[in-house]
């Protein structure tokens, strides 16, 4: 058999636990440092605790605390203003059109719903406004889903 092929047998090592010897094992090492033994183990003590290995519970709770955080402020931002109540700037006609329409008291986009589903040629009677401002109020209520 060839000389020093096997390593160095401790039949007396220590296993230290928190820094006091919990018992003494065969090992090929003296010393034994140990952050679980069965003396401290959940199964053997049949108490609950966490163990953490390398702040693994650290990092879970601070990604846990960050998705929640993160499902709050979507909640918040849910919130959708009504279509109708915004300034009539919003569908994007021409400015003169615009001054037209809130000079005969259309000053919001519930304004021109209301008329165009009563009668789209009270529009058209006003000065200024044509087919094309027409279609394009139209366009932006579609788009807003508030005619078909």
């Amino acid at each position: 058999m060839k000389e020093e092929l096997h390593p160095q047998w401790y039949p007396e090592a220590e296993v230290v636990y928190d820094g006091e010897v919990v018992m003494t094992v065969g090992s090929t090492q003296p010393r034994l440092v140990v952050d679980v033994w069965s003396g401290t183990h959940p199964f053997y003590t049949g108490e609950q605790r966490l163990l953490d290995t390398e702040g693994q519970v650290d990092r879970f709770m601070r990604r846990l605390q960050t998705q929640r955080e993160m499902a709050a402020e979507r909640e918040k931002v849910v919130v959708k203003k009504d279509p109708r109540s915004a300034e009539i700037s919003v569908i994007g006609l021409e400015d003169r059109i615009e001054e037209v329409l809130v000079e005969a008291g259309y000053a919001t986009v519930g304004d021109l719903l209301e008329a165009i589903q009563e009668d789209e040629d009270k529009l058209l009677a006003i000065a200024g406004v044509g087919q094309t401002a027409l279609i394009n109020i139209r366009k932006h209520l579609r788009v807003e889903e508030l005619i078909d």
